[in-house]
C-alpha cells in the first residue's frame, strides 16, 4: 500500500483545502521589475486541479503571508473566494476561516512549504508539504508531494483528494 493510499480516509474527509502561495502555488521566487512590481508564475495544472476539487464540493482557500495583486487575480480566475493575504499569524487566520466556514480542523487539509506554515500544518487534519519544503514544514507534514512548489504540487494534492473520493475502502 502506498503512503498516500494509507491516508485515503483522511483525504475523503477533507472539506477545506488551504493553500499557501509562495513556494506552494509558485516556486517561491519573487521577480521585481524596474517599477517595483512583483511577478508570480502559477502552474496551469494546479489551477485545473483547484477547479476540479471545487467542483467536487471542497472549499479552497488561500492563506498567504504576503500581499499580491497577482494572487488576488489568480484566485478570482479560479473561483477561490476565501483569500487571506498579509497573514502574519497563519494559525489565527486559519482559526477564523474554519470558524466562519463551520469546518472542523480535522476536515481541513493544509499545504505549506516553510516555517510560517508549520503552525497550520500542526493543527490540520491533513498536513501536506511540497517536495522542496523547508525542514520545519516537512517535520509537521503527514504527506509530502513528489513535485516541488509551483511545479504541479497542488495538482498532485488535488488528484489525491479526487482519487480518495472515487475509491471506497
Amino acid at each position: 500500500m502506498s503512503e498516500v493510499a494509507s491516508f485515503h480516509p483522511a483525504l475523503r474527509r477533507v472539506q477545506l483545502l488551504v493553500l499557501d502561495v509562495d513556494g506552494v502555488l509558485t516556486d517561491g521566487r519573487l521577480f521585481y521589475g524596474a517599477k517595483g512590481e512583483s511577478l508570480k508564475a502559477f502552474h496551469v495544472r494546479d489551477g485545473h486541479g483547484i477547479k476540479q476539487v471545487s467542483a467536487a464540493g471542497i472549499t479552497v482557500a488561500i492563506i498567504s503571508g504576503r500581499k499580491s495583486a497577482a494572487v488576488a487575480r489568480r484566485a478570482r480566475e479560479l473561483g477561490i473566494k476565501h483569500v487571506l493575504q498579509g497573514a502574519t499569524d497563519k494559525l489565527a487566520a486559519l482559526t477564523r476561516l474554519v470558524k466562519a466556514r463551520n469546518v472542523a480542523l480535522e476536515h481541513c487539509a493544509c499545504v505549506g512549504d516553510d516555517t510560517p506554515d508549520a503552525p497550520i500544518l500542526q493543527v490540520a487534519g491533513l498536513a501536506i508539504a511540497v517536495a522542496d519544503a523547508h525542514a520545519d514544514a516537512l517535520a509537521a507534514a503527514h504527506l509530502v508531494t513528489s513535485r516541488p512548489g509551483g511545479h504541479g504540487a497542488v495538482r498532485e494534492v488535488c488528484d489525491w483528494l479526487l482519487d480518495a473520493r472515487r475509491l471506497r475502502a
